[in-house]
């Protein structure tokens, strides 16, 4: 055994130790299964044994399964690969409900031993599974840890029997946050809520205590049992009846229907609850093999399990030292730059954050602190580890502070001729192996860069805002940008914490170039008279988080129209948006600015909360007597962004698909049960998303023109992922 060793101590407990070598977490594979299960057979088999604790040898108990397991689970099956899922997950069925009935007769409901979790830590997914086919569950008091079942987020749902039990333990509704909303929580909080037992200062030696004083009654678990009732009442109880009404209004209100795997689970739950609890596994194992057979999950786990992972591991970072930054220089102490401030002091970073006076930047520091407060109020920071963050991070408006800083980072107004004061006074204070980083979402790198007598180590870090809660960073090369300020740059982002992508110089890089045209399409179908209501829904069950004229509000009109003019100007005669900045600068002149000013698509109260679209909207843009379909406006609204991510891949922008689709979906919430756009593509077959765009080209125009390569795969019967998985960039002008 390498990753599950047994251990039977002179006072009767076998202790079974879950150390996957040479990882720092612990993880699930089909091997070290079996290696459980082999443990806690033999501790059953030898009457010496009184009871049996299951812990870690590490800090954490363990952060889940090896997702690639399921995609070896399918593709073992070869022709039949529902066949062979539905067969692995039965067994980890099998290998859990052996723990959870101990040895004990199952129909006398005697003879079974005691079975304990000591948690030393995190436990996620599996990693809480387990333990939940458990007798009794003990956590240590680390307030740090966190417990709880995340699968949900990459497209799947608890299959291990974790929807099952946690169901039956705490009934629907109390179960919900943790598997519909994946709401992790911290020991206390998980034993309040009642999926946890216990918390105390040594969980290994208190489940070894509890082992040896269970009773009999004790390792018969509640469902088990014949007089079994369902907390909060079965779907035929008539209060179990109004929760599985509320559950079904609350997914499809959230979702939209878009996503697969959060309409399986309460299939599996409501069908489950009306059955035994061993049939119930197999209703779970059933929907779960359906949901991972689905091409969305497959896309869903890829982009946001597989290449997020290899994406914050530096998949792309190019050879170099170690670039860890020891001390940073934040010029601008705005929203961005104190934002930016405080994710870094966070992340135990040495900050120093320059504005115009000192009083900005004592500005800047206060909205650090400000974030620190609400973290205090929600019981996830300390007193201490406010003082601590809001002590590396040292205001000031002389240049001369930035000494010994090895990255500045530039958030200043979006002009380049501030952006280049700014950068001669950065360059003429720090020293030659100092990184400086532009951070810009529109202005060319490579035209900021003139303003350095080191192009080389100048390059562009796009921050999405709020910064402390967007998890996408932007990385942008400059024509000579070289490959030190790129590593840079990469070992930033992954102190902070952050997932970045690297993408090179192009008018609105990358993000940029893929959302305004989802924004455009929404303000030009203003427009033509297309119902604003139909507009923003469509977007929403094709998975979208928000509508485009939402998103719009929420990022101001204002910027939009000088965006619009920016643009124009550069662009000239080929400029193609005239439709749209019309409604954008009508709404202006309105002083409609979006959610900052209280008025915009949308109406906003007195707080600034939406209360719904503008009622003047259908008046000033009246309705178009013939209404398209909503998979026409959905369609619309999609394939804009998807064929323009495509063009940046084409034309070198971007130069991985991986970072196309995790980007997509970090960046601007590309329709994410979808895998980001290039998977979302694959899922279509290139001949069908050819024959679709060319059909909205045919309606609608040239934006919607099919870019050479998807045509290229579509004739050759190709993919993206097939092609161009493994990182590779396209070989195409």
């Amino acid at each position: 055994m390498t990753d599950f060793t047994l251990s039977k101590g002179a006072d009767g407990v076998a202790v079974v130790t879950w150390d996957v070598p040479g990882r720092p977490l612990n993880v699930l594979t089909l091997d070290s299964l079996r290696e459980l299960d082999e443990a806690v057979a033999e501790a059953l088999a030898d009457e010496a044994v009184k009871g049996i604790v299951i812990t870690s040898g590490k800090a954490d108990f363990a952060a889940g399964m090896d997702l690639k397991v399921l995609a070896s689970m399918k593709e073992a099956g070869g022709e039949s690969p529902a066949a062979s899922v539905f067969d692995g997950i039965m067994q980890m069925h099998h290998v859990l409900r052996r723990i959870e009935r101990a040895g004990m007769d199952p129909k006398t409901l005697k003879g079974g031993k005691p079975v304990a979790a000591a948690l030393p830590g995190t436990a996620l997914g599996i990693g809480l599974e387990i333990p939940l086919a458990c007798h009794r569950i003990f956590a240590a008091e680390n307030p740090k840890a966190k417990i709880g079942l995340p699968e949900i987020q990459v497209g799947i749902f608890p299959g291990a029997g974790g929807t099952t039990r946690l169901v039956r333990k705490l009934g629907v509704m109390a179960a919900a946050p943790l598997l519909l909303e994946a709401k992790l929580n911290d020991p206390a909080r998980a034993k309040s809520m009642g999926v946890i037992d216990e918390v105390v200062a040594d969980p290994l030696e208190a489940a070894k205590a509890w082992v040896l004083q269970a009773t009999e009654a004790d390792t018969v678990k509640p469902w088990d049992r014949k007089d079994y009732k369902m907390p909060g009442g079965a779907p035929y109880h008539p209060a179990g009846f109004m929760t599985f009404t509320g559950a079904s209004a609350m997914i499809n209100g959230r979702t939209a229907g878009a996503y697969p795997a959060p309409k399986a689970l309460l299939k599996a739950v409501y069908e489950g609850a009306l059955v035994p609890f061993d049939t119930a596994l197999r209703i779970e194992a059933r929907h779960f093999t359906s949901v991972l057979l689905n091409p969305s999950s497959s896309a869903m786990i890829r982009s946001l399990f597989i290449n997020k992972g290899a994406l914050e591991k530096g998949a792309n970072r190019p050879e170099a030292p170690d670039q860890s930054v020891r001390k940073l220089g934040v010029i601008g102490a705005g929203m961005m730059g104190a934002g930016i401030a405080y994710v870094a002091a966070n992340a135990g970073i040495e900050v120093v954050l320059i504005d115009a006076d000192a009083a900005s930047a004592e500005r800047g520091k206060a909205h650090a602190e400000g974030i620190l407060d609400k973290g205090i109020k929600r019981r996830k920071v300390t007193e201490e580890k406010k003082a601590e963050v809001l002590g590396r991070i040292t205001p000031g408006a002389d240049y001369a502070q930035l000494a010994g800083c090895d990255l500045v980072v530039e958030a200043v107004f979006e002009d380049p001729a501030v952006k280049a004061e700014v950068t001669a006074k950065v360059l003429a204070a720090v020293g030659e192996d100092c990184i400086f980083a532009t951070n810009t979402s529109t202005l060319p790198i490579t035209e900021l860069a003139k303003a350095s007598d080191r192009p080389g180590d100048f390059i562009g870090i796009h921050f999405f805002s709020p910064v402390d809660k967007m998890m996408l960073v932007e990385i942008i090369k400059g024509e000579a940008t070289g490959d030190r300020a790129v590593a840079k740059a990469l070992d930033f982002v992954r102190q902070i914490r952050k997932t970045p992508i690297v993408v090179n110089d192009a008018r609105f890089f990358y993000a940029n170039r893929c959302i305004i045209p989802y924004i455009n399409e929404g303000i030009r179908m203003v427009a033509e008279g297309i119902a604003p209501a139909l507009i923003e829904n469509a977007a929403k069950q094709a998975g979208m988080p928000v509508g485009p004229l939402q998103l719009v509000d929420e990022t101001s009109i204002d910027l939009g129209v000088k965006i619009a003019k920016a643009t124009r100007a550069a662009l000239g005669e080929a400029y193609p948006d005239e439709a749209v900045d019309e409604v954008l600068f009508a709404m202006a002149e309105r002083g409609r600015l979006g959610r900052k000013a209280g008025a915009g698509f949308y109406a906003y109260d007195d707080k600034g909360q939406r209360i719904g679209l503008w009622d003047e909207l259908e008046r000033a843009y009246p309705r178009a007597a013939e209404q398209p379909e909503l998979a026409e406006v959905r369609d619309r609204l999609l394939y804009v962004q998807a064929l323009e991510a495509v063009r940046a891949f084409e034309a070198g922008v971007l130069t991985d698909i991986r970072e196309g689709d995790v980007g997509a979906i970090l960046g601007w919430g590309f329709a994410p049960w979808s895998g980001g756009p290039f998977s979302w593509l694959d899922i279509l077959g290139a001949g069908a998303a050819v024959e679709r765009a060319s059909a909205l080209e045919a309606a609608h125009g040239a934006r919607f023109a099919v870019p050479d390569l998807l045509r290229d795969l579509a004739e050759g019967g190709g993919s993206f992922y097939g092609r161009w998985g493994g990182g590779e960039a396209a070989q195409a002008a």
